[in-house]
């Protein structure tokens, strides 16, 4: 397909496969070679780029971005940061300064994060390097440029835009658009971020035949407010979705935060979280705890389950050939509600055990309960025998204690890399109990932990 961008504010046009990789076409056509391949699934942030476009300017790893997602925007390497006349970008001047590299593989990809960070005005500079990893110079120095150029004027000749094109007849521009597409190609691949999909071709080297690139449904990108819910469309990205999820589910929200580097966020959407059906994906333990409603279509055909109704068995989903996530509801208010994550590395990991707790008292007694698991079974899945347990009784460091062993009722974990069986078991009985403590207003966060 023929596609058309802005590069370092060259307007370049080619003749695009669906699957190629932003990172292998500036490398190996245009000898683009600052942009580093380090892990080549999205994790260490060596291929960071900076891209620009209506929305804003976001940073992304271009090892798992494929060239037609880049159609109508500017794209800026690490090249392409520094000014007309050899100028130094401010976060490029700090580095040297601060002594912010060593060996130097990860450093143009730290400078293209810290130059989105500068250019948003970010502060928050450990969140916004979370994505890149360095092995050598340690993460002291890098810090300290990106604080010394917070001040520092940013400079006019990295602001681009979006670029005037025609639309990609594999991009549709709206959900209707979407529906009645997949309608007719119903078994195409749907990409919306990539960052799962990515991973079909980079590392399973997979073709992916018919693909529709989702990231111009600019419908399917909106918060609804419906009162008592939201409405949340399958186009929205993580990044997006933060900082409604910090107004309204703080824990819920710190489980995101930790999920997923900036790039990732950037990129990835609830839907594509969900439609993925993975059972370690991290959004849905947490929107079947909130008793979140799927909605689905299939051409002009809608319906609305139960999130936990979507999932039947590992790599199986409810969703009919030619039918796609068009949103999610959830509760605006959930106080009680609490994720709780446990991965090897704390953040930026795939979940061993991943458990959301929402539960009601009533004059001391369990009223409701909603627990969630993900990592325990082939699917994201409801904990009913120890929901069943709890119903009804005092709500007691005792009743929590009686309930445990149901755990083994509702589960029956596998052992893998990540984690033995009997661990998994363990840690989601432990989630339990940590949750009693934390409901009862005791410190269980051990990064809150004061002597």
């Amino acid at each position: 397909m023929q596609i058309k961008f802005s590069l370092n504010g060259e307007t370049v046009e080619l003749e695009a496969a669906a699957s190629r990789t932003l990172l292998d076409w500036l490398r190996d056509d245009r000898g683009l070679t600052g942009t580093k391949e380090g892990c080549n699934e999205g994790d260490c942030g060596a291929c960071t780029v900076m891209v620009q476009d209506e929305t804003g300017v976001r940073a992304l790893n271009a090892c798992i971005l494929f060239l037609p997602q880049i159609h109508g925007k500017s794209v800026r390497t690490v090249e392409g940061l520094t000014g007309p006349g050899a100028e130094l970008h401010p976060v490029q001047a700090e580095m040297v300064r601060h002594h912010g590299s060593q060996c130097g593989f990860c450093t143009p990809g730290f400078v293209v994060s810290m130059a989105v960070g500068h250019t948003n005005g970010r502060c928050d500079h450990d969140d916004v390097l979370a994505g890149n990893l360095c092995r050598c110079t340690g993460y002291a120095p890098i810090i300290r440029a990106a604080e010394a150029a917070e001040d520092a004027p940013v400079p006019d000749w990295i602001s681009d835009g979006p670029v005037p094109c025609d639309p990609l007849k594999t991009a549709p521009e709206s959900a209707d658009e979407l529906a009645e597409w997949y309608a007719a190609h119903p078994d195409a691949t749907l990409v919306s971020g990539a960052t799962d999909v990515g991973l079909w071709v980079t590392k399973g080297l997979r073709d992916l035949g018919e693909v529709a690139f989702l990231n111009r449904c600019r419908d399917l990108q909106q918060i609804e407010d419906t009162g008592d819910t939201l409405r949340i469309g399958a186009g929205v990205t993580m990044a997006t979705l933060l900082p409604v999820l910090r107004d309204h589910h703080p824990s819920y929200a710190e489980m995101v935060r930790r999920y997923g580097s900036e790039q990732v966020r950037q990129a990835a959407t609830i839907g594509g979280n969900i439609a993925n059906g993975s059972p370690i994906g991290d959004n849905p333990p947490a929107l079947i705890a909130l008793g979140a409603e799927l909605h689905l279509r299939q051409d002009n055909n809608r319906r609305q389950i139960p999130i936990e109704d979507f999932f039947l068995d590992y790599g199986k989903q409810d969703r009919q050939p030619g039918e796609f996530v068009e949103a999610v509801t959830l509760a605006k208010s959930a106080p009680n509600l609490r994720c709780y994550k446990l991965s090897k590395r704390f953040d930026q990991d795939i979940s061993a055990v991943l458990g959301c707790f929402d539960i009601g008292v009533a004059d001391g007694v369990v009223a409701s309960a909603r627990i969630a698991f993900g990592g325990m079974a082939g699917v994201p899945t409801l904990a009913h025998s120890v929901i069943e347990g709890l119903l009804g009784e005092a709500w007691s460091f005792e009743t929590i204690e009686a309930v445990l062993p149901r755990f083994s009722d509702d589960f029956t974990p596998m052992s893998d890399m990540r984690a033995s069986a009997d661990y998994r078991l363990k840690s989601a009985q432990n989630m339990l109990v940590r949750y009693w403590h934390e409901m009862a207003g005791e410190q269980v966060n051990v990064l809150e932990v004061r002597p």
